[in-house]
């Protein structure tokens, strides 16, 4: 009976709550009751919005609660409720506008309500001054529409919001339009809005007078993924030959230090062309979805001309507009003369700005465009009277630029940069050995004679295509390989099959012809390869290109012999050089980093300074290590012994306690010993 006087469900809401869940049916009139004092108790709050009200707020909340289950009389309670936030949110107490939030959140995880009006209201809400409430729906909006498309892409939703967007983008409330631009790019790198819609409205946002949203517009076209950046090795196993078809070639036959060296230069140079031909994964796929680059780096060119923010945020735009120039390879000819008069090593984050200049090469901009960029880059940064860290990034930044556009670099000045080949400083040296491997493989002839190395098959077909100049192939180069293969076989088919027995299933044990392949004979064709002449080459492999279908192992055998240009030498005249080899040269792909211009081989040498506080910094407390004698009374005096350890040498150097055993004549070193054998003696009597 106790049990039943304690039960007070008009005011007991949580138990009523858990009692309606179970069966709604049964407690439809408490419900009801319930129902009604949050209509009075609305009533009251219209009259005094601005006013706590914690009744009201039990009561939204238990509504939201058991919505589910009185769906035909709660109908226009969400309507009700968004409309109360709607009309009162800027003046309404924070926790209640909390609550009203929470339920209307739970109301929509319950599919009670419509996510187009509800997430309209949301970004409506936006606009208020409560730090709390716009983290909690910044997380349910991303949320939501993250869960919308779960499936599969909802369309109409996305346009309808994406189109409300773009209005708050516009939006007088900074913060209104700061969080909206979080939630695109949030949507973004989850691959839910990843349109080219979504990428074009944040590219209004770049030209914002905001400071933080025009920041936030910039990283999101400069920021990297990293998550995806994994290679399938299925894939480049199709692609070309592998590290052990290479050791197999290499590895058959005589063993010799000529082709354990053939094997290592392999190696490098498959290394090299397994990056080249990897394709490039990262989160930059935003700056291909702009439908004009062109005009938009052009804007952004005359917004930076004439901006007064942070040198930091003037760089990022710097970064912005030469990823645009060198992805869609752009004509933006004012851009050069405006980085130009930044290029001082004295600059603050110069590298960045070296960065930005090779960044925004390419060979379609005219070589006389990029030449002065080039001379600037020389005249300030590659001077003896400036470090070794300087001169290296200048080279660097020489040896980007024209690896991008090899036009833009005269024959004098790639001479003169490398005659540092041979400077004291391993960084300076190292670098100008890289931009002297580039041009190796551009252009030998660019180079002084003793500096081209060890002509290759490649490089002696290295050439550098005039500006404009395309190269269009309507054959496989290579192709060639295949008809003197197939001439090989045919050679061998008479004389070079062996019988093998077949054991198994097969009934009458008979004798089948196996060929050995071995690689001994692919070695032999490219050797007579070599002595084909080049116009030979091209016909007979544009015969094959035109005359079948190649199959992955033909493409495979192909590639072998292609890597194989870069390690065969040119047959040539004279005296043999040796080769160089350059572990350090960087793939080029669309982008650069700064490793690529700050690549230093030593670490530089640390000034005074540093040494110093390094060295305080290792030192420790040393007393606890120090085997010193402790006295049994600290106040008892010293022993004459100890007192001459402090005293000045001067005073105690005629004294025979100082004297050391090295300075007694032979005659008193032997009277030492007889009195020390004298004393033994008696001590053992």
């Amino acid at each position: 009976m106790s049990g039943r006087q304690s039960n007070k469900l008009p005011n007991n809401l949580p138990q009523l709550q858990n009692l309606i869940k179970r069966d709604p049916q049964s407690y439809l009139e408490e419900f009801l009751q319930q129902y009604r004092h949050f209509e009075s108790n609305v009533q009251i709050f219209r009259l005094q919005p601005d006013k706590p009200n914690k009744e009201l707020a039990e009561l939204v909340m238990f509504l939201a609660q058991v919505g589910h289950c009185y769906t035909q009389h709660l109908s226009k309670f969400p309507q009700e409720l968004a409309q109360l936030l709607l009309t009162h949110h800027t003046v309404v107490e924070a926790d209640l506008r909390m609550t009203f939030c929470k339920a209307l959140i739970l109301l929509r995880n319950k599919d009670l309500i419509d996510p187009s009006s509800l997430l309209e209201l949301f970004f409506e809400l936006l606009r208020c001054h409560d730090k709390l409430l716009r983290k909690t729906l910044y997380t349910h909006i991303v949320t939501d529409i993250k869960n919308i498309n779960a499936k599969h892409k909802n369309n109409k939703v996305n346009t309808m919001l994406q189109n409300f967007m773009y209005t708050m983008l516009r939006d007088r409330n900074p913060i209104a339009a700061k969080i909206s631009l979080d939630v695109m790019v949030e949507l973004y790198k989850r691959n839910i809005w990843n349109d080219a819609k979504t990428v074009n409205v944040i590219t209004t946002v770049c030209f914002s007078k905001v400071t933080k949203i025009l920041v936030a517009a910039l990283k999101f076209f400069l920021g990297t993924d990293e998550d995806e950046k994994k290679d399938s090795d299925s894939d480049s196993e199709a692609k070309g030959p592998s590290a052990r078809d290479l050791m197999v070639r290499y590895s058959t036959g005589k063993k010799s230090t000529k082709n354990k060296k053939k094997l290592e230069k392999a190696m490098k140079v498959l290394k090299k062309h397994k990056k080249k031909g990897k394709a490039e994964v990262f989160n930059f796929s935003a700056i291909h979805l702009i439908h004009d680059p062109q005009d938009f780096s052009e804007k952004l060119l005359k917004q930076l001309e004439t901006s007064h923010e942070r040198f930091e945020v003037k760089i990022m735009m710097m970064e912005l507009i030469s990823r645009l120039v060198g992805i869609h390879e752009l004509f933006l000819f004012n851009y050069y003369p405006f980085i130009q008069r930044f290029l001082q090593p004295h600059q603050r984050d110069v590298t960045k700005i070296l960065l930005c200049a090779a960044q925004a090469s390419h060979q379609l901009v005219p070589p006389e465009i990029i030449e002065p960029v080039i001379m600037t880059i020389a005249n300030n940064f590659v001077t003896d009277r400036n470090s070794g860290e300087v001169m290296t990034v200048g080279i660097n930044a020489i040896k980007e630029v024209a690896a991008r556009c090899p036009l833009a670099i005269n024959e004098d000045l790639l001479q003169d940069l490398s005659q540092y080949k041979t400077h004291k400083n391993k960084n300076v040296m190292m670098s100008a050995r890289a931009l002297i491997m580039l041009f190796r493989n551009l252009n030998p002839k660019m180079l002084h004679r003793k500096d081209r190395g060890r002509p290759t098959e490649a490089s002696a077909e290295a050439r550098i295509k005039g500006y404009g100049e395309l190269e269009a192939k309507d054959y496989i180069p290579g192709a060639e390989v295949l008809e003197e293969e197939k001439k090989e076989g045919e050679e061998t088919d008479e004389d070079g099959w062996e019988s093998a027995s077949v054991s198994g299933d097969d009934e009458d044990g008979e004798w089948v012809d196996v060929h050995h392949s071995s690689d001994e004979d692919t070695g032999e064709v490219e050797e007579k390869l070599q002595n084909i002449p080049p116009e030979e080459r091209r016909a007979k492999a544009a015969a094959i290109s035109a005359s079948r279908l190649l199959t992955q192992e033909d493409f495979k055998k192909i590639r072998l012999v292609q890597l194989a240009k870069e390690v065969n030498a040119a047959p040539h005249k004279g005296q043999k050089r040796k080769m160089v080899d350059c572990d350090d040269e960087a793939e080029r792909g669309e982008l650069l980093t700064l490793r690529d211009i700050e690549k230093l081989h030593k670490k530089p040498k640390a000034d005074k300074e540093t040494r110093l506080a390094t060295a305080m910094a290792g030192k420790t407390d040393r007393k606890e290590f120090v085997n010193k004698r402790i006295k049994l009374n600290p106040h008892a005096s010293t022993s004459n012994k100890e007192k001459r350890k402090t005293k000045n040498f001067m005073m105690m150097r005629y004294s025979q306690n100082v004297r050391t055993k090295g300075k007694r004549s032979f005659r008193e070193r032997q009277i030492a010993l007889k009195e020390a054998l004298l004393k033994k003696r008696k001590q053992h009597k």
